[in-house]
């Protein structure tokens, strides 16, 4: 349970341990170390050191997705463009430093332009969706899954369909060297911890997700909040796409494409409330651990695409009836 700044509630001495468990900040991490446990011994090569990399090289942009997608969830809203928009960036990316015709050549300042060129676009959507959301009141379900569609088209106009390969080496560094991945992976998302848990916006994105109303007669500056949530959001995705990028050593219009459940579910399954007003960084990690160690474990055990979507749709709607019922509960 958690109150609308975020932080834990402690149940009542007469709440039962289960329930006491199950409102803990940190469940889905027991989850996720019962889970472990339990396959550990009937799944051949997931304890092993090799998968282990393997679930941290397919977590790392997953985090960040999530991420930028717990902000516009804390705001009240939702992004379902996060895809589209690492599929663009990788695009834009891939256009601007490929070595056979890339916009920006093949000096040694095309890479961090390059990167730079990517993280402008990805705010540039960001902008476009808060803009909608905020001055034209659209709800962000509808301008969020317009923006998705639109900007994936626009990422496979831009490449007709085709990957954009020979990419610089200090390109695709950022995405193939897990170390360097993952010491980029963790000083965002301590950057987003910090900026929710020791900011002024962070206070103030609370409370435009637990009642836009009440903030906006307090002061807080309720458009300009929610459409920067949507634009770090959108900042997010532009790196998991140019971690992803790195990683296919590859920019694709197709990036990422089947990475919006996952995203959906590791938010929901944390604990970020689909309501508002609740979250943590630290939620959204855990629940990332979780998915990646759900979906790593059903595709050692052979199961089929559907079925593992099946097992993932049937998680996330168990992870929406607590989330709305711990929200009842805090009326």
């Amino acid at each position: 349970m958690s109150s609308s700044a975020g932080q834990p509630i402690s149940p009542s001495p007469s709440v039962g341990v289960a329930t006491r468990v199950v409102w803990s900040e940190h469940f889905v991490l027991l989850l996720s170390a019962v889970y472990f446990a339990v396959l550990a011994p009937f799944t051949p090569g997931f304890a092993s050191a090799g998968n282990f990399e393997s679930i941290l090289t397919t977590l790392l942009p997953l985090l960040l997705l999530a991420v930028g997608q717990t902000l516009v969830l804390i705001s009240g809203g939702i992004d379902l463009s996060v895809t589209s928009t690492v599929a663009l960036t990788s695009v834009i990316g891939g256009l601007a430093v490929n070595l056979d015709s890339g916009w920006l050549g093949s000096g040694p300042e095309a890479v961090p332009l390059g990167i730079l060129l990517m993280l402008t676009a990805g705010a540039g959507v960001g902008l476009f969706n808060g803009i909608a959301v905020t001055r034209f009141q659209m709800p962000p379900f509808i301008v969020t899954l317009t923006t998705m569609m639109f900007f994936s088209g626009l990422a496979i106009a831009l490449t007709k369909s085709m990957g954009i390969a020979n990419l610089p080496a200090g390109f695709v560094a950022f995405g193939n060297k897990t170390t360097l991945a993952l010491f980029v992976t963790v000083v965002i998302t301590g950057l987003a911890h910090l900026l929710l848990s020791r900011t002024l916006f962070g206070r103030w994105l609370y409370a435009v997700g637990h009642n836009v109303r009440a903030a906006q007669v307090s002061g807080v500056p309720t458009a300009g909040v929610i459409t920067g949530a949507y634009v770090l959001s959108g900042v997010m995705a532009a790196m998991a796409g140019l971690l992803l990028t790195g990683q296919a050593e590859t920019a694709s219009p197709v990036l990422g494409q089947r990475m919006l459940l996952d995203v959906i579910a590791a938010t929901v399954i944390g604990g970020v409330s689909l309501f508002g007003g609740k979250g943590k960084v630290l939620w959204a990690l855990f629940g990332v651990l979780f998915i990646r160690l759900l979906d790593n474990s059903l595709n050692l055990l052979g199961l089929t695409f559907f079925v593992i979507m099946i097992a993932k749709g049937g998680v996330i709607l168990l992870a929406a009836l607590l989330d709305t019922w711990r929200n009842v509960r805090d009326r």
